[in-house]
């Protein structure tokens, strides 16, 4: 009875599967011993080295058969099993990876910004800051040279006989507002700096993926990109002025503000003049006050949002700007630009080619005209752009419900423009020449033009009215509007209500324009 009871009682060792079955498959799993566990440590050492030496065994299909598996280790379809979360498990999305090493999480389990940011790119690498600032200086000097421009050649454009408005600045004022709402809305010149380019079939600068950011994001990004700086800061900050606007409302009140020839009757009284007008009633002046205060507010930020608008519409047609090409080729070239167009001014407002006394002039000094009117602004306008740009760097965080940086320079500027408008109308020097003569007028045209023009702006100004809370923003205009009155009624009305002024002897952008 023993030899029976030994043999059901010890079943025999198992061999390698010979069938491809899952049953064989399972016992040859989980048999008690394996041959390994019965040698010593050497001889397991050396059948190791020799089973990993020889290939791998192949069943009966040709395919690669997996090793086997020892005592106390799963297999993968087992431990994946194990490990991997249930899809109808809500909590199973929120395990941590801790319990679940070695297994990748099912793709329910990850949350959708986790699944892009692994396929977005990798971006390149950022610029130096030392280098994006020399770039960022360099757009404002460029553009605000442009802007300047922009801005003079607007005003002697819209200053003809019949004009029904008679402030030239506000058209640039408008101009200049209309692009920074484009700037400020548009989402596509500058998409690369927050998005991948589609690949494949999709059409170029198609945006591939879910936006990671709110536009709120998008828009500081866009605030840091120097060629924005250039745009929005150099360009339509100097293209605008509020120290123009300014003087021109002080000028409506003081019934001095230039008006252009309109009638024949003009003519025949002999040498029409820009600056006669007939007496009028106080309340007319405050009347012509209010009017250029209001026709420069709704022009100025119903441009803001028509250029807002032409962005919207013109979104899906608007290019973008490859971020390669801007920071590889546009970028260093401008730095050359800047630098050497600014030198340029300084050097031919020195040594103007066309001197009257010079070989190749054939007119008089009253001919010399365009050094002052466009040379000066040039030379100053670049300082008046850095100064304002750095200062709103500087103070308008302090206060966030009153863009302190802003007001400051709008305010700094105007003054300056009321005191340059005083020496040019008045005699100075023991000569008493008016303006100092006619270089001196003109350097103080330029100045105003060039210096007060560019540290001034209407359409950063207009921009922080519209962005601001309601009660704040009307607060802020309201400052804005009657702080420069009182600094133009000190400076320019002390002046203008006790010695008078005087024409001055340079051209001041107020052309007659008789014949049209």
């Amino acid at each position: 009875m023993a030899a029976p009871f030994a043999s059901s009682s010890r079943p025999e060792p198992k061999t390698l599967v010979e069938d491809s079955s899952e049953e064989d498959g399972a016992k040859a799993q989980t048999s008690p011993k394996t041959g390994l566990e019965t040698k010593s440590p050497a001889q397991r050492d050396a059948l190791r080295k020799r089973h990993s030496s020889q290939p791998a065994e192949k069943d009966q299909t040709g395919l690669d058969l997996p090793p086997p598996v020892q005592e106390g280790t799963a297999g993968p379809s087992q431990g994946a099993a194990q490990k991997a979360p249930l899809l109808d498990d809500p909590e199973a999305g929120d395990a941590d990876d801790d319990d679940s090493s070695g297994a990748p999480s099912p793709y329910v389990s990850r949350r959708p910004e986790e699944y892009l940011r692994s396929q977005q790119r990798e971006p390149p690498a950022a610029a130096p800051r030392w280098l994006t600032e020399i770039y960022t200086i360099s757009y404002l000097i460029f553009f605000s040279l442009l802007g300047t421009l922009a801005r003079l050649g607007m005003q002697w454009l819209t200053f003809y006989p019949g004009s029904p408005i008679v402030t030239p600045v506000i058209w640039a004022n408008f101009a200049g507002c209309v692009l920074m709402g484009f700037l400020s809305e548009d989402q596509a010149l500058f998409r690369d700096e927050w998005s991948t380019v589609a690949q494949g079939g999709e059409k170029p600068g198609h945006m591939t993926e879910m936006e990671a950011t709110n536009k709120a994001e998008r828009n500081k990004r866009k605030k840091i990109i120097p060629l924005y700086i250039g745009l929005a800061v150099g360009f339509c900050g100097s293209f605008t002025s509020f120290s123009s606007f300014a003087r021109d409302s002080f000028l409506a009140l003081s019934n001095d503000l230039p008006t252009p020839v309109n009638h024949p009757g003009d003519l025949a009284s002999g040498s029409p003049t820009t600056t006669s007008a007939v007496p009028r009633p106080d309340g007319y002046s405050f009347e012509a006050w209010a009017a250029i205060v209001i026709a420069t507010l709704a022009l100025a930020l119903g441009g803001l949002m028509v250029g807002a608008h032409i962005a919207l519409a013109l979104e899906s047609l608007t290019p973008r700007i490859p971020k390669r090409l801007t920071r590889r080729f546009i970028d260093p070239l401008i730095v050359f630009l800047a630098w050497a167009s600014w030198l340029g001014a300084v050097l031919l407002a020195i040594w103007p080619p066309d001197r009257p006394s010079g070989p190749s002039s054939h007119g008089s000094w009253a001919n010399e005209t365009w050094r002052g009117q466009a040379l000066f602004a040039l030379v100053f306008a670049p300082l008046g752009c850095l100064l304002r740009f750095y200062a709103s760097l500087k103070l308008n965080g302090l206060v966030p419900s009153f863009p302190l940086g802003t007001f400051a320079v709008n305010m700094l500027g105007t003054a300056v423009e009321g005191m340059c408008f005083d020496i040019q109308h008045v005699g100075v020097g023991v000569m008493g020449r008016v303006g100092g003569g006619r270089v001196g007028c003109q350097v103080l045209q330029g100045v105003q033009d060039g210096f007060c023009g560019c540290l001034t702006t209407v359409s950063t100004w207009a921009a922080e009215i519209h962005g601001l809370k309601r009660r704040h923003g009307y607060m802020y205009a309201a400052a804005s509007v009657l702080a420069a009155l009182c600094l133009m009624v000190v400076i320019m009305g002390s002046v203008r209500w006790s010695v008078g002024w005087s024409s001055p002897v340079c051209n001041t952008g107020y052309t007659n324009k008789i014949l049209g």
